[in-house]
């Protein structure tokens, strides 16, 4: 069915004003991400969320536009709208949003894409990979001067415990993957490495139209310049994370802690939350892996003290 026959079904008989629902072109405002598509694209799977929406009554949400304003991941909306005028899923190279794409499908109802990232996801988990991850921890001891009163000041001292992981994997998609669990705070990222920075962006650069990704942004406050040429960067870091943090303790003040030049390491939303232990850390390793049909080869130093672990190494057949 044409546009010009979308457009005569909308007229009324009798001539009048159209009812609520569009004629001709449609623009959404997706999170704040615009896109043009027609009534007949988005009604392809009439049983959908988006086939009920344009083809009942107006959907009552817009913006100040008169855009109609759906409240979701504007950037993933554009796979599912590719997904709608294509019939097929085209993902890019290295995409590492499954989880959020599946979300979105499920939230929009359409179940045959639903079907076809079950069908992506599962081929992943088939693929063979090797994974290794281990993290090790230092202690700083910090001196500083505490103000007890106006012209009262005392010298005061705690360690700071700074970690470095090191996560090898054969699978380049899982590091994108994992990078997606590994957010911030307010903004502030863990520290990168070269080869984690050269990872984020050759993995999450840029989307298919030109925009940059934010998980590369996240970390180019504290990226090292490559010290190897770019191409074997990139060749390394596809293979390999490298990322530096250190919670900041209760009773070290903040503009201290800003002096050291480190940041902590969060979790990404929903469950944010600060990882101030190794065995956090290599938990959403393990929760992430496991998701993604790694199964545990072996820990080190002791297989039956997995919450004091220090190294995991997993393998994919």
């Amino acid at each position: 069915m044409g546009e010009e026959e979308v457009e005569r079904r909308q007229v009324p008989a009798d001539g009048g004003d159209p009812p609520g629902l569009p004629v001709g072109p449609v623009t959404l405002n997706v999170g704040g991400t615009f896109y043009s598509t027609t009534l007949e694209t988005l009604t392809r799977f009439p049983d959908s969320m988006l086939g009920a929406m344009f083809r009942g009554p107006r959907p009552a949400r817009t913006d100040r536009r008169g855009h109609y304003f759906i409240d979701r991941d504007g950037k993933a909306f554009r796979h599912v709208l590719n997904f709608l005028r294509l019939g097929r899923l085209d993902l890019p190279e290295g995409y590492s949003e499954l989880a959020l794409l599946r979300a979105e499908a499920d939230f929009y109802q359409i179940r045959p894409l639903l079907a076809e990232l079950s069908r992506v996801a599962a081929e992943q988990r088939q693929a063979g990979a090797v994974l290794h991850a281990d993290v090790d921890c230092q202690e700083r001891l910090l001196h500083f001067t505490v103000r007890r009163g106006p012209q009262n000041y005392g010298l005061s001292t705690c360690p700071l415990r700074v970690f470095t992981a090191n996560v090898f994997c054969t699978d380049g998609q899982f590091l994108a993957l994992l990078g997606g669990r590994l957010g911030s705070a307010g903004g502030a990222g863990p520290h990168l490495s070269h080869l984690a920075k050269a990872e984020s962006n050759h993995q999450l650069g840029t989307a298919g139209d030109g925009e940059p990704e934010a998980a590369q942004e996240e970390g180019s406050g504290h990226g090292l310049r490559p010290s190897v040429p770019v191409e074997e960067g990139e060749a390394r870091s596809r293979h390999h994370l490298r990322l530096e943090w250190a919670p900041r303790p209760p009773d070290l003040p903040e503009a201290e802690y800003a002096k050291q030049k480190v940041r902590p390491l969060w979790t990404a939303p929903p469950d944010e939350r600060e990882v101030v232990t190794a065995a956090e850390f290599l938990e959403e390793v393990l929760k992430t892996a496991l998701d993604q049909g790694f199964r545990v080869d072996s820990i080190f130093p002791d297989p039956e003290d997995i919450l004091n672990l220090r190294s995991l190494r997993f393998v994919r057949h």
